[in-house]
């Protein structure tokens, strides 16, 4: 069957007020989250027999039912969202005017031209394309212009793939091959005549190279300690006017462009020979000490950085020099005193220049552009601790804490990690790292992660949280303790915090290894620290309480797809037939952790994008008493794959205990409980 281009699917933005446990279904209440009917059009497929029969399948956002007026003087007629109507016109053009009325009664209007002619396409070669994509590896385009002509169809010659993609004329198709190579592309443009016009081309799919991941997310720094000038990360510089080509043009064969990863964009130079930035504003950076910048390419080249001065003519120009190890990000911070030693004042810096050798052949992506210098500031306390930054270290009784380089980035990119080694002394010998703002903002049966790296599976290590009192009257939580499973490997170890007393302040997290057994200061007792921090995860790996109503189902099962999501288990919720408030319920034995505007991201495997998955958070109380969190509406984007949904909690009441997670998908459609209504869930979790 033909891949008709457009999405033909219903997306209802409304919520209801609905009943969790009981069939009496009291109120329906119909939010402000409608919107207007929008991005409405048609596609066309002609009868090719010159009868003039046209087959109209309107499409849109947030549509229920359409009216579609022909243009031919006849009366309109309406279709359901997903279905198609069929009329016969007279030779001649027609505007085909729509209007959308969504589940709230707003419309939105669209007009559609359709050429009807009994005469064979003629196609106008000007404005017909196939070009390769500029962003889409492997990716062509195609886009066919035509007299006489209504749609058209387009065979794109890889094996397997034996249905036509359509589209109307005028209108572009994407198509991305699975692998690069040669193939012959052939284009059939169809009217309402029975003689259809076509031709191939042979293509050449040629594959982008291109990060497959962002570049290292930089660490916390206070604004006082950092000028950016290209990052997603920091503040660039106030009122600059950044423009990641200086005017020169494309100079020497080498072009520009942004690049957009995963909602990441990065500065991209192709061909690079002699490029530049244009900040926008003279920056003094002599405050500063490093210059950072995150740089990748799939070539064998070295690239010359350049921090250009007001004023200062070409042949004086200052640089650095670096070899790039291609197919990683290449991180640099670079000591100013690289420049400065050679004559370079920082007070008058305006542009940046790129060279890249050889010339003109290597192509680089570049992220994370900005002056830093060591913190001399207060660090602000609490989780997450990354140790991108400094913080209170001490040790007792023959431990030791420091900051080192990251001597293992396979599986942890981090460039700095605390190392925790515990030495002769006493079997309690530990260290503490402690807050100098606030105390720790802990509460009972929270979760602490940190990556951790151990030089052998079984290692305990102890953490606690104190507080400020001196010993022997220091108060502390419970002991907890994680046990590494990875030798000389990083691993994520859990710690669930109990023993709290919400009337202290905790001002230390105290961390001893192997507790009970004296150390030596050797590489076995040597270990490596990175990212603590609190975690709210079900992962689905271990049993939940999990309940369904009024038609939903949900059941833990093995992962159908590890594309895009490695987890062994995840939930699958289906909506069946029953009520259209029809959900499921994940009900945890301690309360969800949850405070207003806190955001929650929740890894969604969709059969459809634009699929809105309500979330809420109730409490423990019997229906109709239950209290609850406002309703959170997220919708997926990705067909067919895992992507990342965002809510942000709103309608807290602080002083309720939140035990169930509630899920309804598609809040107002009845389900069917087939694969159209049927997805998976993963990693609930805080950030």
């Amino acid at each position: 069957m033909k891949a008709i281009k457009y999405l033909l699917s219903a997306v209802l933005l409304f919520s209801v007020i609905w009943s969790c446990d009981d069939d009496d279904f009291g109120s329906i209440d119909f939010v402000n989250t409608a919107v207007t009917p929008s991005n409405l059009n048609a596609a066309f497929e002609p009868t090719q027999d010159n009868s003039g029969v046209v087959t109209i399948t309107p499409n849109g956002e947030g549509v229920v039912s359409y009216s579609v007026d022909f243009g031919d003087g006849s009366s309109p007629e309406t279709v359901q969202q997903g279905e198609s109507i069929a009329h016969t016109f007279a030779e001649g053009t027609y505007d085909i005017k729509l209007v959308g009325t969504g589940i709230t009664g707003l419309k939105g209007e669209a007009t559609v031209p359709l050429n009807v002619s009994f005469q064979a396409p003629i196609i106008n070669t000007e404005e017909t394309m196939i070009v390769n994509s500029s962003s889409v590896s492997k990716g062509v385009e195609v886009t066919v212009n035509a007299e006489f002509a209504i749609s058209y169809d387009v065979y794109f010659g890889e094996p397997g793939m034996d249905d036509p993609v359509s589209a109307n004329i005028g209108e572009t198709i994407y198509y991305a091959y699975a692998e690069p190579g040669t193939y012959t592309i052939t284009v059939v443009v169809k009217g309402t005549a029975i003689e259809t016009t076509d031709f191939t081309e042979e293509f050449e799919a040629i594959a982008i190279v291109q990060p497959i991941n962002s570049a290292p997310a930089p660490g916390f720094r206070a604004p006082q300690d950092v000028i950016s000038v290209y990052t997603s990360v920091y503040e660039n510089v106030p009122g600059s006017d950044f423009f990641p080509n200086w005017g020169q043009g494309d100079c020497c064969g080498s072009s520009w462009a942004t690049f957009d990863l995963n909602g990441d964009e990065m500065l991209n130079y192709i061909n690079l020979s002699y490029q530049g930035i244009q900040i926008g504003s003279v920056q003094d950076v002599t405050g500063m000490e490093m210059l950072h910048i995150d740089i990748w390419t799939a070539d064998d080249m070295s690239i010359d950085i350049y921090p250009l001065q007001v004023g200062v003519p070409a042949e004086d120009e200052k640089f650095v020099t670096k070899q790039l190890v291609k197919d990683e990000w290449n991180s640099f911070d670079i000591p100013l005193s690289e420049f400065t030693d050679q004559g370079l004042d920082i007070d008058q810096i305006h542009q940046f220049k790129f060279v890249g050798s050889p010339w003109a052949e290597g192509t680089v992506f570049i992220d994370n552009i900005y002056f830093w210098k060591e913190s001399t500031g207060v660090i602000p306390n609490g989780l997450p601790i990354n140790f991108e930054d400094e913080y209170a270290f001490r040790s007792f009784d023959g431990g030791d804490i420091s900051v080192i380089a990251n001597p293992d980035t396979n599986g942890n990119s981090s460039s700095m990690v605390a190392q925790l080694v515990k030495g002769a002394g006493q079997p309690w010998a530990g260290s503490v790292i402690s807050s100098t703002g606030a105390p720790y903002a802990l509460s009972e049966g929270m979760t602490v992660t940190a990556n951790v790296w151990s030089p052998r599976a079984g290692l305990n290590l102890l953490m606690k949280f104190e507080d400020a009192t001196p010993w022997p009257d220091t108060k502390a939580t419970a002991d907890l303790i994680a046990t590494t499973t990875v030798a000389n490997g990083w691993e994520e170890l859990t710690w669930t915090v109990t023993g709290v007393d919400p009337a202290l302040d905790y001002y230390n997290m105290v961390l001893i290894m192997d507790n009970g057994t004296n150390g030596d200061g050797s590489a076995n007792f040597t270990v490596y620290l990175d990212d603590f921090s609190v975690a709210s995860y079900l992962d689905f790996e271990s049993p939940y309480s999990l309940s369904s109503f009024d038609g939903g189902d949900i059941s833990v099962i093995d992962n159908p797809d590890s594309n895009g999501n490695p987890s062994a288990k995840v939930a699958q919720v289906v909506k069946g037939a029953g009520q259209p408030w029809a959900g499921s319920k994940i009900t945890t034995d301690l309360p969800v952790l949850i405070s207003e505007n806190m955001e929650i991201t929740v890894k969604v495997w969709s059969p459809r994008a634009g699929l809105n998955l309500l979330m809420k958070f109730e409490d423990a109380t019997p229906w109709p008493d239950t209290k609850a969190t406002a309703d959170l509406i997220a919708t997926t984007t990705v067909a067919n794959g895992w992507e990342e949904l965002t809510y942000t909690v709103t309608g807290v009441d602080s002083n309720l205990d939140y035990y169930n997670i509630v899920l309804i998908m598609d809040n107002g459609t009845n389900g069917d409980g087939s694969a159209n209504y049927t997805i998976y869930v993963d990693d609930i979790s805080s950030n």
